[in-house]
């Protein structure tokens, strides 16, 4: 359900970039911020901290709820760097750690509990409140930026989607099989579209990118076009 808050500071310039696994929202909002000047915020990689921090505190993947104790006892930090952030857990340099696939199916999981996303809400929208942000994730124009400057709303066709993500891993060195892979993003956009908690759905106003056919520089192109032409980018074009 769309929030219709005003989670906003004046000055500061809020992109969203939403869509389910696969589409390219990471890659495009990372070059997109870096083109323009923006803070990159990876929502993605935020609540991968957070699965990160309740699979050492023991808790299961298939957990209904988390305790309230655990999350308060998390310190999570930002640091903001050009073109991306770097992510401290209670002082650990995590940025890399939780790039695993373990990590992404925890996250996947726990993300779709309530308190989870209540708890990264203020983080991640007082991070934006500092910057001029590039935000990207699965509710990024629905829930936690409701009133965002400019929402795109990604898509691709799930072979591609799973193919691409084939690629990352196996160029991480990981071992596996495509059609795992696509069965695993299958899975994903199951859980996040029938989630009581933030549902992925296109934002209202959202314009819409098939990235099927295109080149990650050819996404941006079309980001850019866009921006500027609601005058918020217009000089690097």
């Amino acid at each position: 359900m769309e929030s219709h808050s005003k989670p906003r500071v004046a000055g500061s310039r809020i992109v969203t970039i939403d869509g389910p696994a696969g589409v390219g929202k990471t890659t495009a909002a990372k070059a997109l911020s870096l083109k323009i000047g923006f803070l990159f915020l990876d929502t993605g990689a935020l609540y991968r901290a957070v699965a990160l921090h309740l699979l050492r505190d023991g808790l299961s993947q298939d957990i209904a709820s988390v305790p309230l104790r655990t999350l308060a006892s998390m310190d999570l930090r930002i640091e903001v760097r050009v073109g991306g952030m770097i992510l401290y857990l209670q002082g650990e340099d995590v940025t890399s750690d939780i790039r695993t696939e373990e990590i992404s199916e925890a996250a996947s999981k726990f993300s779709a509990l309530a308190e989870v996303r209540r708890f990264l809400l203020p983080l991640q929208r007082e991070t934006a409140h500092r910057h001029d942000t590039v935000a990207e994730g699965r509710d990024m124009g629905t829930v936690v930026f409701p009133d965002a400057d400019l929402k795109f709303f990604l898509t691709a066709d799930l072979q591609e989607r799973a193919h691409r993500r084939y690629l990352e891993l196996t160029n991480r060195g990981s071992k596996v099989l495509q059609e795992d892979v696509e069965a695993d993003i299958r899975s994903r956009d199951d859980r996040d579209a029938s989630r009581d908690n933030a549902p992925l759905m296109r934002p209202r106003e959202a314009i819409c990118i098939d990235t099927t056919h295109l080149t990650a520089d050819g996404v941006v192109e079309e980001l850019l076009l866009h921006l500027a032409e609601r005058q918020i980018a217009s000089g690097y074009v």
